[in-house]
């Protein structure tokens, strides 16, 4: 029996290129498992694969969203369980690639999705509007730390969804993840992280190319296509710097300096995330012999 592979880490500890090396070697395609990648013509700014760098490889659930959308883990659930499901019935190895933790835990584990109540909805958003997120996400820290640890202080509408949730529960948001178990599929999880150090150099390397590559235009064509009203693009990590600049001072190297301090904020976050997972065999993403370790100690057939 073919089982997938999942290939999870921090931002920029060389998740996307290890991905395709293993698609190559074991017969594979890549189930893209990063929320902002979902979303078409945010490309510079989520580091997306170029086609070169996909390197023939197919890659699924890239480029499905507009802007306008708002990406939904249920529906990304459905989505790539399906994929995943096409893929191994085909005699292909299923390579989840991505740093959302939640969304590989949605396809792996059995991660079920409470109602919701649009009353409390709608009194949480006006909440957040008059109060801002970051008092929501204070409140969230009180009630549910671990939920509070996984969600940007930035992210509204996840901190109004785990609020809502407590709020019609009774219950910690958290506690509707499930304790990890045996992964859905038998698939084997793999950890890419990299030195501190090393990986706060990285970041401000990556977002420096960004703004040189023209993530600033990138930004302005997709504010014509509705970014703005984008509830998760929008607050994408970049986007949103570059969009306060554009309604501001238009000063883009704060703009940048601002990435830069949120990315690697959200490493450490993501980094607590993955290290509660101890199903995941865990690499350093700098070793010259990264692609032939893995190989070494990843089985994919039964």
């Amino acid at each position: 029996m073919i089982r997938p592979v999942a290939v999870v880490g921090p931002t920029a500890t060389g998740k996307t290129a290890l991905g395709v090396e293993l698609a190559l070697a074991l017969g594979g395609e890549v189930v893209n498992a990063d929320a902002m990648q979902l979303y078409r013509g945010m490309d510079i700014g989520t580091a997306k694969a170029t086609v070169e760098e996909r390197r023939g490889v197919p890659h699924h659930l890239l480029d499905v969203l507009d802007v306008t959308e708002t990406a939904s883990v249920a529906a990304y659930q459905r989505d790539a369980r399906a994929c995943v499901a096409r893929l191994l019935a085909a005699g292909r190895v299923p390579v989840l690639v991505g740093g959302s933790g939640l969304y590989v835990q949605a396809v792996l584990d059995d991660l079920r999705f409470p109602g919701t109540d649009p009353a409390v909805r709608a009194e949480l958003d006006r909440e957040a509007a008059e109060r801002g997120a970051a008092a929501l996400h204070a409140r969230l820290a009180e009630l549910d730390p671990t939920a509070a640890a996984a969600i940007l202080p930035s992210n509204t509408r996840r901190i109004v969804r785990a609020l809502e949730v407590i709020r019609i529960t009774g219950r910690r948001f958290s506690a509707n993840l499930p304790t990890p178990g045996a992964p859905r599929y038998g698939a084997v999880l793999v950890g890419i992280d990299r030195a501190v150090d090393e990986l706060d150099a990285r970041v401000e390397r990556r977002v420096r190319w960004m703004f040189d590559a023209g993530f600033v235009d990138e930004v302005r064509a997709l504010v014509d296509r509705g970014l703005r009203e984008g509830r998760t693009a929008s607050r994408a990590l970049g986007y949103q710097q570059v969009l306060a600049e554009l309604d501001g001072a238009g000063d883009f190297a704060a703009a940048a300096e601002a990435t830069v301090v949120a990315t690697r904020r959200f490493v450490r976050r993501q980094r607590s995330w993955f290290r509660r997972d101890h199903r995941i065999r865990w690499f350093d993403g700098g070793r010259p012999d990264l692609t032939e370790r893995v190989r070494e100690v990843v089985s994919v057939v039964d």
